[in-house]
């Protein structure tokens, strides 16, 4: 019974980072349709990014705990991902710096987003999966 449990607060979580990442690319387009000002943008995203990166650092270590090893090397990269940009402390978006990385962020928006759109139907799948074996 813990792995459908498991597979159906993924598939939450994930629609909840799925979200997210849509209200990050939709503030990075305003920046750049310019209908939002550097500072409000980066005073509005800044304080998504920590809670961001703690929610998906959550989901491997809920499947490292409970032994869903194929799930748990899915997100391994953007976990390291995440975690290299806080040690490196270039998490934070910079107001003066914007305009010259907003390429990059939105790139990496856009590859968040791919990333949890495919988490939400992986986990969707193992919860369906995991729900079928249960009543057998």
């Amino acid at each position: 019974m813990g792995a459908g449990w498991l597979f159906l607060f993924a598939v939450l979580w994930s629609a909840v980072l799925l979200f997210g990442m849509v209200f990050f690319v939709i503030m990075f387009s305003d920046l750049e349709s310019d209908y939002i000002n550097p500072i409000d943008l980066c005073n509005k995203l800044n304080q998504f990014v920590i809670p961001e990166y703690a929610a998906h650092a959550l989901l491997p270590l809920l499947f490292l705990i409970s032994g869903q090893w194929t799930a748990l090397l899915f997100n391994i990269p953007l976990l390291a991902y995440n975690i290299n940009k806080v040690i490196k402390k270039n998490h934070m978006y910079d107001a003066t710096e914007i305009f010259r990385t907003l390429g990059g962020h939105q790139k990496e928006s856009y590859f968040k987003l791919g990333f949890y759109l495919l988490s939400f139907f992986y986990y969707l799948y193992r919860m369906i999966v995991a729900l079928i074996a249960e009543n057998e």
